[in-house]
């Protein structure tokens, strides 16, 4: 667990004690299924794929339309594709200050998820992404730098256009998981939280 010196992280942080206390439900998945398409190598998100399918059960997700913020190298990506008609995934491909800067990597990540047709990826800042319409969806997920204000910026723009919004690190990086509460709290939704693979926030 890392400490935060964002300002907006403690400031919704000592805000909260004087507002109702969100409550934070764990997510414990009644099964696990590997998903038939799986991308090699190591990724910090491994482990979470096999908890899809429970997920999208339990909530009863539609599976016409994903969208992810933070795509990398294409893991996460890849595994939603196998239970989405469409998945899109929207990033810079230059990393951030949390997972290293380094040149763009479009092309790459292009060129690896070529096999998957339903996957469209899009290179774009998040913020300029939101500027425009693109309707709703049944599960977005958020993975972005891991500061407050962009997960809350980010995350409540999802949570208020999709059935479900999922935050990878809510158990790594404390902001992330500040920032899925005051979601839940704007949206009057619930935050369940699967603490494993560094948490996995889930506001429905």
């Amino acid at each position: 667990m890392r400490v935060s010196l964002e300002f907006a992280y403690w400031q919704s942080v000592l805000g909260g004690l004087a507002k109702p206390r969100i409550s934070v439900t764990p997510y414990i998945p009644d099964r696990r299924e590997t998903p038939p398409r799986r991308l090699g190598g190591f990724s910090a998100w491994d482990g979470i794929q096999d908890i899809l399918a429970d997920l999208i059960e339990r909530f009863h997700i539609q599976t016409d339309s994903c969208l992810e913020f933070g795509v990398e190298c294409g893991f996460s990506t890849v595994a939603l594709s196998s239970y989405f008609d469409s998945v899109v995934g929207v990033d810079t491909f230059r990393g951030d200050k949390h997972n290293g800067k380094r040149p763009e990597f479009f092309e790459e990540t292009l060129c690896q998820l070529s096999p998957y047709a339903n996957i469209k990826l899009v290179r774009s800042d998040y913020r300029e992404f939101i500027r425009g319409e693109h309707g709703s969806f049944g599960l977005i997920h958020v993975d972005i730098v891991h500061t407050f204000a962009d997960t809350f910026a980010c995350g409540l723009w999802s949570a208020r256009h999709s059935r479900c919004a999922i935050f990878h690190d809510t158990e790594s990086f404390p902001q992330v998981k500040q920032a899925v509460i005051e979601v839940a709290r704007a949206t009057g939704r619930r935050f369940y939280n699967f603490q494993e693979c560094y948490g996995l926030g889930i506001v429905v």
